[in-house]
C-alpha cells in the first residue's frame, strides 16, 4: 500500500494534466469526454491502479466497471491485472450492463413475485416465458425493479462498491442510466463516466441525448476532456498534438510536455502504386525478418476500399509469402466473440502450451466477481473437461484432422457452457439467428482451413491470423493499436467529404501507432481490376495531413 501523493502512473506512462487529475480524484465523480485515440480504457486502468494500490478503495469494497460488450469488459480487466497485479485486480468486477443486471436478479430473485416471479433455474432466450425464461431486454428493467422495491438489495449493492466506472458512456440508454441512478445516486460511491461524445454509435438503441450533462448534473460530476494518447511514443504524440491544435485548440498541450526522441513518422513518396507496393513489402519483410516485429503488430490502414487500394500490396505480400489478414474480405468473422471462443477451445485441446488461447478461454469460462471457492470449483471443473477433451483428441477417440470430429467436440463444449453464456459475449447474439449464423460460418471456415493444412493447430491459427499483417479501413481500427502503422494513400482523392469527419478519421488512424507511422503518397494509382466507379489515376498529396507530419519533427 502506498500513499496517494506517492502514486505514479504504472508502466512509466506520462499522463496529460487532466488525465492525471482524473486518475487521482478522491472526492468527486467525473464525467470524462475523450477524442479518438485518447486512451479511455487506459485511463480507467490507471484510475483502478491508483484506487487499489493507495487503498482509496478500502478492502473489502470493490470497483465495478460496466462496459457495453464482453470483449471491452475483458480488455479492461486484463489491463488492470497488468497494472496492479492479479491480487488487487481481483477486486475489480468488470461486466456488461446485462451481466450486472443479471447478477442483481440472481442474488435477489425471491423479491420478484407475481407475474415477475422466476424459478431458480430460469433461462435467458428469445422471448419471455413466465417463471421460466427471460428475454435479454427484461434484465435491466427487472434489476431496476428489485433495487426500487427492496432497500436491503439496494444497500447491499451500494456497500459492495466504492467506485464505479462507466465505459463508452455516450451509448448509455435511458433504461441503463436508470439502473445506475437507482443503484448509486445518493450513495458514497464515486462514479467515473468515460466516453466520446463525437462517436455515439448506438443512437438506434435509444441512447440519451446529452447523457454526459444529465450525469454531471445528477451526480455533481466534474467534467474533463482528454485528448492525449497514452499508447504512442513522443514523436507520434507531437504529430497528434499538432492536429489537436486544429480540432480543439484549448485541449492541446505544450510540446515541451511531449519532448523526447522516441518514435518516428515518415512520409514515403512514390511515382506509382506498383512502386509503393514493392517498397512497402520490402519494409514489412525487414520489420518481420530483421527487426523481429510480430506481424500482428503491423497494420496497413486505408481511408476506404482496401480491396481496391491495397490490391497491388496484397498481391506483393502473396508473392513473397507474407501472411496478411484482409479485414474487409473476412467480414469480421475472425473477431466475432463466439468464433474466437470456439477456435480458442479447439486450439487448447488440439495443441501444446497454447498459453494465449488458454488465457482467453479461462477469462470466458471463469466468472468475474465471484468468491475464491466458487472460482476454484469452476476452474477445476473446466480443467477436467479440457483434459478429457484433449485425451480424446490424442487417444484415437477423435480425429484431430477431421473437421466433423472437431465440430462435434466444439458443440459438446458449447452445450456444456450453455447458450446463455455464449449469448452474453455480444449484444448482437441476443435476438434473431446471429449466433447460429456465426457458429455455422466458423465451422465452414475451419473446414476450409483444415483442407489445406496438415497441422490442426496451424490451421486454427490461420483462422484469426494472429501471425499476420492487418489490412483494414481506419473505421475498423478503432480501439486497436500496433507497433507500426502504414496509412496508404494520404491523398486528396482518398480523404474527401466532410472536412471535420475526414480529419477525425485521419486522427484515429495516426493514433493507432505506438512506435512508428508511415504515410504514403503516390503520383499515380493504376486502376484496380475490380474498380467499377470513378477512379483518378493522377493523385495529389493531402497537404494538410502531410503537413502535420512534417511540422512536428522537433
Amino acid at each position: 500500500m502506498i500513499k496517494p501523493q506517492a502514486w505514479l502512473p504504472s508502466d512509466g506512462l506520462t499522463l496529460e494534466p487532466n488525465a492525471l487529475l482524473a486518475a487521482q480524484e478522491v472526492l468527486r465523480s467525473l464525467a470524462l469526454t475523450a477524442g479518438p485515440g485518447a486512451g479511455k480504457t487506459e485511463m480507467l486502468a490507471q484510475r483502478a491502479d491508483f484506487l487499489l494500490r493507495t487503498g482509496t478503495s478500502r478492502y473489502p469494497q470493490r470497483i465495478l466497471a460496466i462496459s457495453f460488450k464482453v470483449d471491452a469488459s475483458r480488455n479492461l480487466k486484463d489491463r488492470v491485472r497488468k497494472r496492479c497485479g492479479a491480487e488487487l485486480a481481483a477486486r475489480l468486477d468488470s461486466h456488461t450492463f446485462h451481466a450486472f443486471a443479471k447478477r442483481i436478479i440472481d442474488r435477489f430473485r425471491p423479491i420478484l413475485t407475481g407475474r415477475d416471479a422466476l424459478n431458480p433455474d430460469y433461462t435467458i432466450g428469445v422471448g419471455r416465458v413466465q417463471g421460466q425464461q427471460l428475454d435479454f431486454g427484461n434484465l435491466v428493467p427487472l434489476a431496476v425493479q428489485i433495487l426500487k422495491a427492496c432497500p436491503i438489495a439496494c444497500n447491499a449493492v451500494r456497500q459492495t462498491y466504492s467506485h464505479v466506472f462507466l465505459d463508452e458512456f455516450q451509448d448509455c440508454t435511458d433504461e441503463q442510466y436508470q439502473l445506475i441512478k437507482v443503484a448509486f445516486l445518493g450513495s458514497s460511491a464515486r462514479l467515473t463516466a468515460v466516453g466520446d461524445t463525437k462517436q455515439r454509435i448506438m443512437g438506434w438503441a435509444g441512447a440519451l441525448e446529452g447523457v454526459f450533462l444529465t450525469f454531471a448534473t445528477d451526480f455533481q460530476a466534474v467534467p474533463l476532456n482528454l485528448y492525449q494518447n497514452f499508447r504512442s511514443k513522443p514523436r507520434l504524440r507531437r504529430m497528434q498534438n499538432a492536429m489537436v491544435r486544429v480540432m480543439d485548440p484549448a485541449a492541446a498541450v505544450p510540446d515541451d510536455m511531449l519532448m523526447g526522441p522516441g518514435g518516428s513518422v515518415d512520409v514515403l513518396h512514390f511515382s506509382d502504386s506498383a512502386e509503393e507496393a514493392r517498397e512497402i513489402a520490402d519494409l514489412v519483410q525487414h520489420w518481420i525478418g530483421i527487426e523481429s516485429i510480430p506481424p500482428s503488430e503491423i497494420a496497413v490502414l486505408l481511408s476506404r476500399q482496401p480491396d481496391l487500394y491495397a490490391e497491388l500490396l496484397m498481391n506483393e505480400f502473396k508473392r513473397r509469402g507474407i501472411a496478411f489478414r484482409n479485414e474487409q474480405l473476412l467480414q469480421d468473422l475472425s473477431v466475432e466473440p463466439a468464433a474466437r471462443l470456439i477456435v480458442d477451445f479447439l486450439t487448447v485441446v488440439a495443441g501444446e502450451r497454447q498459453s494465449a488461447a488458454f488465457g482467453r478461454l479461462m477469462d470466458v469460462l471463469i466468472a468475474t466477481g465471484i468468491d475464491e471457492e466458487t472460482a476454484y470449483e469452476q476452474r477445476s471443473r473446466w480443467l477436467r473437461f479440457l483434459e478429457q477433451s484433449r485425451r480424446a483428441m490424442r487417444g484415437g477417440q477423435a480425429q484431430p484432422l477431421n473437421a466433423i470430429s472437431l465440430r462435434a467436440n466444439a458443440m459438446t463444449f458449447l452445450k456444456m457452457l450453455g447458450r446463455e453464456a455464449v449469448v452474453a459475449l455480444s449484444s448482437d447474439y441476443e435476438r434473431g439467428d446471429r449466433l447460429t449464423e456465426v457458429v455455422a460460418q466458423t465451422f465452414d471456415r475451419l473446414t476450409e482451413l483444415l483442407g489445406g493444412e496438415a497441422d490442426p493447430v496451424r490451421a486454427l491459427s490461420h483462422f484469426s491470423e494472429d501471425s499476420a499483417v492487418r489490412i483494414m479501413t481506419i473505421h475498423k481500427c478503432k480501439g486497436l493499436e500496433f507497433d507500426t502503422v502504414v496509412i496508404l494513400g494520404v491523398e486528396q482523392q482518398t480523404f474527401w467529404g466532410d472536412r471535420d469527419e475526414q480529419r477525425s478519421a485521419f486522427f484515429v488512424g495516426i493514433s493507432r501507432a505506438k512506435s512508428r507511422l508511415y504515410l504514403t503518397v503516390a503520383d499515380q494509382r493504376q486502376r484496380p481490376t475490380e474498380a467499377q466507379n470513378r477512379w483518378d489515376i493522377v493523385r495529389r498529396p493531402h497537404d494538410e495531413y502531410i503537413g502535420y507530419a512534417t511540422s512536428s519533427v522537433g
